[in-house]
């Protein structure tokens, strides 16, 4: 059981993150206001893209569901070479005017996540694929280089 408190990110019962020093996702205060369903089938993004992001002693290993989504709608880019942006976009589906919809749940929209990277990553070897609806990036840690120690004899 983690000893990590729980405004640090998510924890994995469901807890919700309150903060996360990490974290470049901007609050959206009218993210849960109730709109038209015509408003929303066509504006509204897929704002909460999951992603986990784990550490390994090799790498940062970003996981983002992204249900729905070719590789092709989506962008992997490192901005200022210190943060990851994962975004892309859900192209609303063509209606035909004799449909008739009965309920709309599935977003379309764009997206867009961001996360600041420690300094101590391979920005050139970011590495990214896409399987089943699951982007995985994987950022490679540099190795820290320990720093040079030299005893001194103490005369006396």
């Amino acid at each position: 059981m983690s000893m990590i408190p729980s405004f640090f990110g998510n924890n994995r019962r469901g807890g919700s993150s309150f903060f996360d020093p990490f974290s470049l996702d901007v609050w959206d205060p009218f993210k849960d206001f109730p709109t038209s369903s015509s408003f929303s089938r066509e504006n509204s993004a897929i704002v909460n893209a999951r992603v986990d992001w784990r550490e390994t002693p090799e790498a940062h290993v970003f996981k983002a569901d992204l249900p729905g989504l070719k590789k092709e709608e989506v962008k992997v880019e490192i901005e200022d070479d210190s943060v990851l942006k994962i975004s892309g976009e859900r192209h609303v589906e063509k209606e035909d005017k004799n449909d008739t919809w009965h309920r709309v749940e599935r977003s379309s929209g764009q997206f867009t996540r961001k996360f600041r990277l420690p300094e101590n990553v391979k920005m050139d070897q970011v590495k990214a694929a896409m399987e089943n609806g699951v982007l995985t990036v994987t950022v490679p840690k540099a190795e820290m280089k320990k720093p040079d120690v030299k005893s001194i004899q103490i005369s006396g």
